[in-house]
């Protein structure tokens, strides 16, 4: 017991809590009558949030490594995306199971009907190959391929920010509608993912190493 506990890191722990305490407050929500008068489109929306959430921090963990050169979050990496497929499956479910009945035949009309949920399917289903990839077994099975395929991880996050964007009846082209929420991730994506870009990282390492050595310059002259 020492021994996993001396294993278990802080990074690892705040992942842990940062995924389930969501769950816990949502189901204690659910039974004790403190979601909304709807509250099947309360778990839907909290859960797709919660998704959004974490396909975001799964683009976070490779600029924590290749601008600060902290290397945790990287072998992280995995529980996180694992998280968000956790979440994008309970908020799947609940579109399917709780809010359309499983009926097969109207949620294909609904399918077809309202582009958002296109999208929305769309990234469930890279997130679903992803997250049955992810283990060293396929790792080792697809080489070089398994790396190009969970490049996918690219095209869901900005479908996922799309399918907010759409659900919540606006228009993130043109600035229209209710987009405020969907519109910060997408910012965040966009830069999450621009930091990927080769110039990009090189100016932003370089800013923050000048940076760095600014602050360490200031906190020598004040400790003489």
């Amino acid at each position: 017991m020492r021994q996993f506990i001396g294993r278990v890191t802080p990074l690892q722990v705040v992942i842990f809590l940062g995924a389930w305490i969501p769950v816990v407050l949502l189901v204690t929500d659910y039974y004790t009558g403190k979601l909304s008068i709807n509250p099947i489109q309360d778990v839907e929306q909290r859960t797709g949030r919660l998704a959004i959430l974490w396909v975001v921090f799964t683009l976070v963990c490779t600029p924590l490594n290749s601008l600060f050169g902290w290397r945790e979050p990287i072998k992280r990496r995995r529980a996180v995306g694992l998280y968000a497929f956790m979440f994008a499956s309970l908020h799947v479910l609940t579109f399917l199971a709780l809010d359309y009945g499983l009926d097969i035949e109207l949620i294909l009309d609904v399918l077809l009907e309202k582009k958002f949920i296109i999208v929305g399917a769309t990234a469930f289903l890279l997130l679903l190959l992803l997250a049955g990839t992810s283990f060293d077994y396929w790792k080792k099975r697809l080489k070089k391929n398994w790396k190009r395929l969970h490049w996918a991880v690219y095209a869901i996050a900005p479908l996922v920010v799309l399918h907010y964007a759409w659900a919540k009846k606006g228009d993130i082209f043109r600035l229209q509608g209710d987009i405020v929420q969907p519109l910060i991730y997408g910012i965040v994506v966009l830069v999450l993912l621009g930091v990927r870009i080769k110039p990009i990282k090189r100016t932003i390492a370089v800013f923050i190493t000048r940076l760095a050595a600014g602050i360490r310059k200031q906190m020598s002259v004040i400790t003489k």
